[in-house]
Formats: C-alpha cells, sequence, structure tokens
C-alpha cells in the first residue's frame, strides 16, 4: 500500500531572523520545501498533503505544479496540532502515514522507502528516524530502555543529564494511520513550550504497549534541520558535495568542487572540465569534452560539444554549437543562438540573435535582435541599433560579411552576402551583396589650430 505523506510547513522559522517563512528560504536554487517534495515525490506516495501556516500564500505559489493537497494550521501550537489539520486526509489512508517537515531539504527518497520498510516489517504503530550528533543541541533526545525506544524529550524540557545525550529524533515519522488518528487528540500542552509535541505520541504508543521502532540514519547530515542561517549555509555545503561527487564518478573532471555549483537539473558530457568559481543552473545541459573557465554562470542553457567558455561568461537561455567559443567577459542574454565553430569573444553581449556558423565577433561588440549568417566577421566595437525608444527592429547580415569596427547598423537593415561595411560607418539602409558601404564625414585638418586654442586658453 502506498504511504500518505504529510509535510509540516506552517511555521515562520524565527531562528533565521528573516521576514521569508522558513519553508520559501532557497538552497541550491529551490525552496527549501521543494526539496522535500521532490524526495516525497520519488516513492510515488498515494498523496501529499501541505499544512502550511505562515505566509500560506507565497509557499502554495513556490510549490505550484506539484500534485498536492493542502490544509492551514491557522494557529501555530505545535507538530501535533498541525498534523491534527490534516485528519480528515488521515482518515481515508490506506496505507502508513510518512510525517515530514520542510526544513529538511537533504532527506533522500531511499531512506523514506527504508523507513516504510522497517515500519511496515515491524507491523510499528510508530517508526522513528534517529541519528547521532556531536553537537545536539536544539534536538529531541531519545531516551531508550532494554527494550528500544520509550520517549522523546524536547531540548527545552530536558533535564542536564538528559542533555547530555547524543541520540537525537530527526523529527521524521512513519505512523500506523489507525494509532494516529486515535492518538492525536491525546496530546497535551503541558510542556515548556506550550505545545502539542507530536514526539509525545512515543510515549503514548509505549503506554499502550504498541510497537515503536526506530531507523539510525547512517549519516546525520542527511536529516539535518534548517533552524537557522548557518544550517543553511552548511546544507548548501553538503548539497553541492553531493551533487559534483555523483559527477565527478559521471567522469566530469571539477578541478575545484568546493566553489563549483551544479543545480539538480544540470546535464554534464563525459570528459568536461569545469574550473573552479562556476556556476551551472535550471536545465543546463553541457555536452562532452568541454571546459568552462572560473567564474562564469550559465543558465538554462544548451552547450554542444568541444565548446570553450572561457573565464567571467554569463549565458543565459541561449544555445551554443559544438567547438564554438565565448568569452573571456562576454554576455549571452536569452534567446542567443550560436552557431558551432563560432566566436564571441571578450565584453561581447548578444541578446536575442543568431551567430552562424563560422562567424565571429572578438570584441567590445552588441549584437542585439539581430540573424547573423555564417563566416561573418564582425569587428570591435560594432553596435546593432536595434531600438529606437518605442520598439525592437531586426538587423540581418547575410553569410560572408566583413564589417568594420566602430561601425553602426541602424535597424531596420539587410548587409547583403559577400558585403564589406567599412569601419565607422553609420548604415542606415539596405546594402546590397558584394558592396562596399562608406558612410564618413569628409575628414577636414587645420594646421595650427591646436597651438591657437592653448594661447587663447593661456589668456
Amino acid at each position: 500500500m502506498k504511504p500518505l505523506v504529510i509535510i509540516l510547513a506552517a511555521g515562520l522559522g524565527t531562528r533565521m531572523k528573516s521576514g521569508l517563512a522558513k519553508a520559501l528560504h532557497p538552497l541550491a536554487g529551490r525552496p527549501l520545501i521543494q526539496h522535500v517534495l521532490n524526495s516525497a515525490g520519488h516513492i510515488e506516495p498515494e498523496k501529499i498533503v501541505l499544512v502550511l501556516g505562515h505566509q500560506a500564500d507565497r509557499v502554495r505559489e513556490a510549490v505550484k505544479g506539484y500534485d498536492t493537497e493542502i490544509v492551514l494550521q491557522h494557529e501555530q501550537l505545535g507538530t501535533g496540532h498541525a498534523v491534527r489539520q490534516a485528519q480528515e486526509v488521515i482518515a481515508k489512508a490506506s496505507g502508513p502515514v510518512l510525517i515530514l517537515c520542510a526544513d529538511t531539504p537533504l532527506l533522500t527518497a531511499r531512506t523514506l522507502q527504508t523507513l516504510v520498510a522497517v515500519h511496515q516489517k515491524n507491523r510499528a504503530a510508530v517508526t522513528l528516524i534517529t541519528a547521532f550528533a556531536e553537537n545536539p543541541f536544539g534536538y529531541g533526545r531519545v531516551l531508550r530502555s532494554k527494550t528500544g525506544v520509550k520517549r522523546i524529550v524536547e531540548e527545552k524540557d530536558a533535564t542536564a543529564s538528559q542533555r547530555k545525550i547524543k541520540e537525537v529524533n530527526a523529527g521524521i515519522y512513519c505512523f500506523d494511520p489507525r494509532f494516529l488518528l486515535a492518538s492525536l487528540e491525546r496530546l497535551s500542552r503541558n510542556n515548556a513550550q506550550g505545545e502539542y509535541y507530536l514526539p509525545d505520541l512515543i510515549a503514548l504508543a509505549v503506554k499502550g504497549k504498541r510497537k515503536v521502532a526506530a531507523l539510525p540514519c547512517d549519516d546525520p547530515r542527511e536529516v539535518l534541520g534548517v533552524n537557522s542561517r548557518k544550517d543553511l549555509s552548511l546544507a548548501e555545503t553538503i548539497w553541492r558535495d553531493r551533487v559534483n561527487t555523483s559527477w565527478m564518478l559521471a567522469g566530469v573532471t571539477l578541478l575545484d568542487a568546493a566553489t563549483t555549483f551544479i543545480g539538480d537539473q544540470v546535464q554534464l558530457g563525459r570528459d568536461t572540465t569545469i574550473y573552479g568559481n562556476v556556476r551551472l543552473e535550471g536545465k543546463t545541459k553541457i555536452g562532452e569534452s568541454c571546459t568552462v573557465y572560473p567564474g562564469s554562470r550559465i543558465i538554462d542553457s544548451t552547450i554542444g560539444e568541444r565548446v570553450t567558455v572561457k573565464d567571467n561568461c554569463v549565458i543565459e537561455e541561449s544555445i551554443l554549437g559544438e567547438n564554438a567559443t565565448v568569452g573571456p567577459f562576454a554576455h549571452l542574454r536569452p534567446a542567443s543562438v550560436i552557431g558551432s565553430r563560432a566566436r564571441i569573444g571578450n565584453f561581447v553581449e548578444i541578446k536575442k540573435s543568431s551567430i552562424g556558423e563560422g562567424s565571429k565577433a572578438n570584441h567590445l561588440s552588441y549584437i542585439g535582435d539581430a540573424t547573423v549568417g555564417r563566416d561573418v566577421n564582425i569587428g570591435a566595437g560594432v553596435i546593432t541599433c536595434n531600438y529606437d525608444g518605442f520598439q525592437k527592429y531586426q538587423t540581418v547580415i547575410e553569410d560572408e560579411v566583413f564589417v568594420g569596427s566602430d561601425a553602426q547598423l541602424v535597424a531596420p537593415v539587410r548587409i547583403g552576402k559577400g558585403s564589406v561595411v567599412a569601419a565607422g560607418a553609420t548604415i542606415t539602409k539596405d546594402v546590397p551583396g558584394d558592396a562596399l558601404a562608406i558612410s564618413r564625414v569628409p575628414q577636414t585638418i587645420r594646421v595650427g589650430f591646436p597651438s591657437l586654442r592653448r594661447k587663447l586658453k593661456n589668456k
């Protein structure tokens, strides 16, 4: 039977010192709650229920696209009270009930599957995940007897000796739905925080002689709860190490893995080399045998094989053909398409344009709303003047055109195949094929004028 998953995401997260609900703080480019939803979704649950409270509308917006049912906790009276809000859904559950927290983004689907298997094997009323922490501050301590887990005591309610216990409650549970429903109403607020503690159900199960099982987590980092900015930073480091290790095992070279960020939707080809201080985000796909040099950021882009991205480039929602070269200090804005063997050099900005096979713009140019053919040379300082203050216009540069340095192409305009645009020209009309276009003010020389200017200035 498939489990019902309940994710608790109602809290503010006061230790984050933020106006943003804790579930919405980003980890690896996604809100914390999305990481938990992704892990839960991989176990193919019967249903996922979100318990929302603080900033419910913003959290709802963040999980748009996920198949969830939402219930609201109008008063934040503890985890037990939060689960009560889902009683109607629990009553309809055909399988076990998994209860997760939105602030455990490193939890894996494999661990959730193991938790359900242990729970069903033991026919337990409740099975919890525990971990051993060198610094257990803030976590509920697991109290054991000879027969197993006896109860959970929260940090604020623990005695000095209990606080020395290093086995902690991860806040992740699997319940028998009938036991859960029958026991929720028996919870009391008689504790230091005046809240209904969900972990108190452990003691109720023991008291009722029901089976309590525990699954120790091999890697305590997996159940890290993000309760502060420091926790968030640690989780980011762990997440990055996990992802980067998997890519290195798959044949990708990361020269400084500690400073390389690779998003969980990124795809990388074998024998690609990524230098340090690189961010690969969104649905970026990079082919085999590519090199990305330090300081570059690539977002939602597709890069072919044997492409070189030199230092300090920003590439957004663009496509690069095989053997292309970009950078250093280049900016490819959305909807840019760079053909195979094309070269985009230093301080060149491309926006919503296609650059043909073998063409090059090696330095200091802006190419916007343009279609550039094959084997075109764009000289230094060339600008496509695509905007008149009201709307954008297209520039078309056909195959084998040579555009000299510092030319301005005032759109809409077309430069015919094989033509040459002279350096410094301002082109406002179409240029036919195999033509030379020159547009310059005649040069005037006045000998002696600088001396006269200096005399006037010194009077």
